[in-house]
């Protein structure tokens, strides 16, 4: 190699080391919410509800579930249903994302469907539930495989499982399913196994890198037959980086992939780290966008 060659070789790896290299924000960094995040008089509310739920698709394993149910939900007429996982962060009325906050106030609104929610929690082994919601033994298995094995665990058993008590459209266009980080790339992963079954994917920083071999995601969405589903991704520059492969480069290559294949997708990017600051607060315009055809 002539020198020349061996100085440009130097400048494109210091360039790439800068590119991937990125700090990750702590876990107290500020979010703004708009009003949409926030409860109003004059707004029904809708009734939550917890369970506690044993799989036989994931055997041996025990974790809590929550239900919402909008105010204006009536067995007359078949509602929306939105998964999502780590059910825990999603359904806290302070936590980043404030769910039933924002379904209240948007189905009130009638910018989305009269939408029950299922908040699922990972699956722990054994007869007790885990200490800390975010670390059963079970959730990178369950999230980061890329197999069907978590859409059949919802539709053989937690939606039929709520189907007992309330009616839910029949329609892959009146579900929708979302997660953050490996619940991020669960979503994707339910949807792109089913899209017969499931229509609409909230991603929050998305874990798209090899944990489980969800790096492959960008070329698969490049080769293969288009999916029907429609699909948002949040991310930030800060994100994580480390020996599974930089957060924020996955979800630019999900990004690129998604427009390559010509899909009905939306990313968003800022510039924060691994947590669902950024996410929540823009909470409400993602449905908006995932709900509005």
């Amino acid at each position: 190699m002539n020198p020349f060659s061996k100085r440009a070789a130097g400048f494109c790896l210091a360039v790439l080391t800068f590119a991937i290299w990125r700090p990750v924000f702590a876990q107290t960094e500020t979010a703004t919410y708009g009003p949409d995040s926030e409860r109003h008089e004059g707004v029904p509310k809708g009734r939550i509800t917890k369970h506690i739920w044993k799989s036989n698709v994931f055997p041996n394993t025990i974790r809590e579930y929550y239900v919402y149910v909008p105010a204006q939900y009536s067995p007359n007429n078949p509602a929306a249903l939105m998964v999502f996982q780590d059910g825990h962060a999603y359904v806290k009325e302070d936590g980043d994302f404030r769910v039933p906050i924002v379904f209240d106030n948007l189905i009130h609104q009638k910018v989305m469907p009269v939408t029950i929610g299922l908040f699922i929690n990972p699956g722990q082994h054994g007869d007790d539930l885990p200490k800390d919601a975010w670390r059963p033994d079970n959730r990178s298995f369950e999230y980061d495989t890329l197999t069907d094995q978590y859409a059949r665990f919802l539709i053989d058993e937690m939606i039929p499982e709520v189907s007992r008590n309330y009616k839910l459209a029949d329609s892959p266009k009146m579900r929708a399913i979302g997660g953050i980080s490996s619940g991020g790339i669960c979503a994707f992963t339910v949807a792109w196994q089913r899209p017969d079954y499931f229509y609409r994917v909230l991603s929050h920083v998305g874990s798209f890198t090899n944990i489980k071999g969800g790096h492959v995601y960008p070329s698969l969405i490049r080769k293969a037959p288009k999916r029907d589903i429609k699909v948002f991704l949040q991310d930030g520059s800060n994100d994580l980086d480390n020996a599974h492969g930089n957060w924020w480069l996955g979800n630019l290559q999900m990004d690129a992939a998604l427009k390559f294949s010509k899909y009905d997708y939306k990313f968003v990017g800022g510039t924060g780290g691994h947590n669902g600051k950024h996410g929540g607060s823009i909470l409400p315009e993602s449905l908006r966008w995932l709900w509005k055809d």
